[in-house]
């Protein structure tokens, strides 16, 4: 690159601009990202959701308000310099004042830099590098079973688990796998394993980016009420298959006075819920084959001292699921 010297001292024109670089940064409001710990709610500006910008290209980033753009020219170390896009989609640099980047992308921000130097005199040909080190407005979605699904805003460099605590964690209801769908890339979807265990869970806390998608899937829920030690739900995990047996065993047994021939099975269908008897004493003994459950699906246990409960209607049955606690199978 060639440094065309200007008719007047150059000393002079050194200073001033290595003066207006020194006081550029310090004026630049640094705001940190917020560490963020997987499974824990997220805290400052990740926790609140905002609507994404258009981007325009599905490939292209645009430069928004409220963006830390790190800039850099090739050859001169000290030109290099944090600057964050201010309310009126401006940043200030040393020598050239103010430059409107606000909805560009990076190519078009680097291009309309180089220009305003060239046009002032300062360098021929200059190589101008922007590098956008946080997104204040460009977001990513995350959706599926979190407890907050929406879109949040990334800063700086985020992975997996940042943004699924960002929102809030994950729901009872959230399955082992993750679906990832990348900006650039909307038609395939990346699955990843949504572990606990410390060292799985850091090989698949993968980076994200601005404008991806990501969806917690829902694991099958099968419900276990009326005269048993521990009414709930029970999460189906990934490849876990939960029989009556196996749902009255999550649920520490019967109590001493169900009614084990009169228990009956809640079975959710296109139709409406279908009520089928089940004979869970014949189950128990082995006389009749154990039955392979559905996610959804109600276990329902009467008490033998009541008559009335054994006859609940179905609907009955299925508000007393609703308010169960749901219960993870370790």
């Amino acid at each position: 690159m060639e440094v065309v010297m200007k008719s007047k001292s150059i000393s002079l024109a050194s200073l001033a601009f290595f003066a207006l670089l020194s006081a550029d940064g310090f004026a630049q409001d640094r705001v940190g990202s917020p560490e963020v710990r997987a499974g824990a709610p997220a805290s400052g500006p990740l926790t609140t959701p905002v609507a994404a910008r258009s981007t325009g290209s599905p490939q292209d980033l645009l430069i928004g308000a409220g963006d830390l753009l790190e800039v850099s020219l090739y050859g001169v170390p000290d030109f290099k310099t944090d600057v964050r896009v201010n309310s009126s989609g401006e940043i200030s640099l040393p020598m050239l004042g103010a430059a409107a980047v606000s909805g560009l992308s990076v190519e078009q921000a680097e291009t309309l830099i180089e220009r305003k130097l060239s046009q002032k005199g300062l360098f021929n040909n200059p190589h101008v590098t922007v590098f956008e080190k946080e997104y204040a407005t460009q977001g990513i979605s995350v959706l599926g079973e979190v407890q907050k699904p929406g879109i949040y805003p990334l800063l700086g460099s985020r992975r997996l688990y940042d943004a699924i605590s960002a929102a809030g964690g994950t729901t009872p209801k959230a399955g082992r796998y993750v679906l990832i769908t990348r900006r650039n890339d909307p038609q395939r979807s990346v699955r990843a394993p949504l572990l606990t265990g410390a060292p799985e869970s850091m090989e698949n806390n993968v980076p994200v980016k601005p404008g991806d998608t990501i969806v917690v899937s829902k694991a099958g829920v099968v419900y276990v009420v009326g005269d048993v030690r521990q009414p709930g739900g029970f999460v189906m995990e990934n490849g876990n298959d939960i029989t009556v047996l196996k749902a009255i065993a999550l649920a520490q047994g019967t109590n001493p006075n169900a009614g084990l021939s009169a228990a009956r099975l809640i079975r959710n269908t296109p139709e409406g819920p279908k009520d089928v008897p089940l004979s869970l004493k014949k189950i128990l003994t082995a006389k009749a084959p154990d039955l392979q459950l559905q996610p959804d699906d109600i276990v329902f246990v009467p008490s033998s001292a009541g008559k009335g409960a054994a006859k609940r209607g179905a609907e009955a049955i299925l508000q007393m699921a609703t308010g169960v606690a749901i219960w993870r199978i370790p």
